[in-house]
């Protein structure tokens, strides 16, 4: 039977007998191991996302019941993020089910919610003509930062929005043209911030094959989900994913 020698890792604490002037020792090992939640992108169409990450969702410009577009999507969100205030990007009411209700955020802040740090931009927005304020998104999860520009129709950003901005891991960007940015000036500036992902949104097929174009990208991969964990971005630079809205 040998005598035993007992490690904390805390402590620093080393407990051993001697026998016969050399030392035997039976080790116990504490293995300490995390749960790693991959991350589970979902699309819906227009910039209407899910985003899970274990049992916390957050949910991205929300299709209105009164919106026109005629997407659908209703599920229980913990966050929800609302770029603009328009019936096509601020459907609230779409999130709430049972008991779960969402957190709202629909402007410019800091903002911390169940430990993800959360910072609103002040940015511009047209729709039909028509000005709106656009609020751009940066946050973390699990290590990952993401930008989502929402429905941004100009790149006049403060130097210290631009600072903030700086190369985020993934972003979200529209490039539809008409009133937000076109897919050319949308491509250069995605190309711009140096992303590890990016994730085009507010498209159909002409402009998302313009943006493919000047991006370089025009065999990009088109997925029904994005499921991915931090370790899978290492060795990415400026990949498209094309999210298919379900």
């Amino acid at each position: 039977m040998c005598k035993s020698r007992v490690i904390s890792i805390f402590s620093n604490n080393i407990i051993g007998e001697k026998i016969k002037g050399t030392h035997f020792f039976c080790f116990l090992f504490i293995k300490i191991s995390a749960i790693i939640y991959r991350m589970i992108i979902t699309y819906f169409g227009k910039q209407f996302f899910k985003i899970q990450q274990g049992e916390m969702v957050l949910a991205f410009n929300p299709v209105s019941k009164s919106s026109k577009t005629g997407i659908s999507a209703h599920f229980g969100a913990d966050i929800a993020l609302v770029t603009t205030n328009h019936p096509d990007y601020n459907g609230i009411e779409q999130l709430s089910h049972g008991e779960r209700a969402p957190f709202v955020i629909n402007g410019p802040g800091d903002y911390e919610i169940k430990e993800i740090f959360i910072k609103g931009i002040l940015s511009n927005s047209i729709i039909a003509g028509k000005k709106y304020i656009n609020t751009v998104y940066l946050l973390t999860i699990d290590a990952v930062n993401i930008a989502f520009f929402g429905t941004l129709s100009d790149l006049e950003f403060s130097k210290e929005a631009h600072e903030a901005i700086n190369s985020p891991d993934i972003i979200f960007i529209p490039i539809g043209g008409k009133d937000s940015l076109d897919a050319k000036t949308a491509a250069k500036f995605a190309s711009s911030l140096e992303p590890k992902l990016i994730i085009p949104m507010d498209y159909d097929e002409s402009t998302l094959k313009v943006f493919l174009k000047e991006i370089g990208e025009e065999k990009a991969e088109v997925v029904d989900k994005l499921t991915l964990k931090r370790k899978d971005l290492e060795n990415k630079e400026g990949e498209v994913v094309i999210l298919q809205a379900i």
